[in-house]
């Protein structure tokens, strides 16, 4: 099974920026502790970070076929990016819309998210942790067959 990880614009920033929402680990120290817990459930990742719509549509685009399954935090795109949203509808694999932060106890433009409605499942505010549990639920639903 492979799943992939894809991380939207400024996650490249994580340690260093606004250390009181996101903490004080790196997007390498996400990467790791994620391909770790992949281990454990015996399936491959494939990380990738943008700060490019583009790029991040790209990306979508070329999982069709290669990948069963991924993790999606847009960051900011998820407020407003129909284009990505489009990709992903495009491609029509199961996903896990990811946020570090509580995107609803933040700003009034961060409650609304693009993804969520068409997303298996929505983990938002609880850290590194919410990726390790997304590709652990994905994984599992994946396994039963029981995706829309």
């Amino acid at each position: 099974m492979r799943i992939a990880v894809i991380n939207g614009p400024n996650l490249n920033m994580l340690g260093q920026r606004e250390p009181h929402i996101y903490g004080t680990k790196t997007l390498d120290d996400l990467k790791n502790m994620v391909e770790d817990k992949a281990r454990v459930l015996g399936v491959e990742v494939g990380f990738f970070q943008s700060n490019f719509e583009g790029e991040l549509i790209e990306h979508i685009h070329a999982l069709k076929g290669k990948s069963d399954g991924f993790l999606f935090n847009p960051a900011a795109f998820s407020h407003y990016s129909i284009a990505l949203r489009d990709a992903v509808l495009a491609v029509g694999l199961p996903f896990v819309e990811v946020h570090i932060s509580n995107i609803f106890e933040r700003e009034p433009f961060r409650h609304k998210s693009y993804f969520s409605d068409i997303a298996l499942g929505v983990i938002s505010g609880f850290g590194f942790d919410g990726y390790l549990y997304a590709l652990d639920w994905l994984v599992r639903v994946l396994r039963r067959g029981e995706t829309r």
